[in-house]
């Protein structure tokens, strides 16, 4: 998948002329970010930006340009920071709970028009003795669900644990890498890969909803970034792994 590195003001409204009319059923934005403790504990030092059916990833260096990021306008005054503001342009993220937090809190930027496949593969879920009470993880959502080739799946898992390696301090990296410059080839890799498939995931999983649960996805998502954007949010606290729907059980007749 190729990817771009955006690191100048110049190269951020070029960004924005490129994006600002593009279509939004379905979604063509999917992003994430990365950085050291990424939450309000610490800085963002990369946004990644899918544009689909593009496949293009563009990286865009937070670390680097800080504010400017957001707030250089396009040529029609448009800012990144006024589509992530946008509640028409639909913004595509798996788990966007941290990432809101880093936004709000360092940049001010308050998300609006979030989709969030994590919630919508939750909700998904059917068939014998299924469980809604703990949230999936975007690998188990890769190597069990995406609609790609098996030695795509190898080569993602291979990608996430190079990264992973590098910048876990538990596994004896740190999370300053993605504060590195140049980027390491394993890290710019790791970036794209975390955005890669997030189309497909998405496409799978609307295609499980029911229209009751598309519903309940949105009322959760927004309760999401909602409570994201508040100082009572703790980016590590221990009911993170539970879903909303956790007291659903199978069988029950609110399914």
């Amino acid at each position: 998948m190729k990817s771009n590195l955006i690191d100048s003001p110049a190269s951020i409204a070029t960004l924005i002329n490129t994006i600002v009319n593009l279509p939004t059923n379905p979604p063509s934005l999917y992003l994430d970010l990365e950085g050291i403790n990424l939450s309000r504990l610490d800085s963002i030092s990369i946004l990644q930006l899918l544009l689909h059916p593009q496949n293009h990833v563009y990286l865009i260096d937070i670390h680097v340009l800080g504010t400017a990021a957001f707030t250089t306008p396009g040529s029609g005054g448009t800012t990144l920071q006024s589509i992530l503001e946008s509640p028409t342009i639909p913004k595509v993220f798996f788990d966007v709970r941290n990432d809101s937090n880093a936004l709000f809190l360092h940049h001010g930027i308050a998300l609006q028009g979030v989709q969030d496949v994590q919630l919508m593969e939750c909700a998904s879920r059917a068939g014998v003795g299924f469980s809604r009470k703990f949230l999936h993880c975007l690998r188990r959502c890769i190597t069990t669900d995406a609609p790609i080739a098996v030695q795509q799946k190898q080569t993602w898992t291979a990608v996430e644990a190079a990264g992973t390696m590098l910048y876990a301090p538990q596994k004896g990296g740190s999370y300053g890498i993605f504060n590195e410059r140049p980027l390491r080839e394993e890290i710019r890799a790791y970036c794209v890969q975390d955005v890669q498939f997030l189309p497909v995931l998405r496409q799978t999983y609307c295609g499980r909803l029911q229209p009751i649960w598309e519903a309940r996805v949105d009322v959760e998502t927004t309760a999401r970034v909602q409570l994201s954007q508040t100082r009572a949010y703790q980016p590590q606290g221990p009911d993170k792994a539970f879903s909303p729907w956790k007291d659903i059980q199978a069988g029950s007749v609110f399914i």
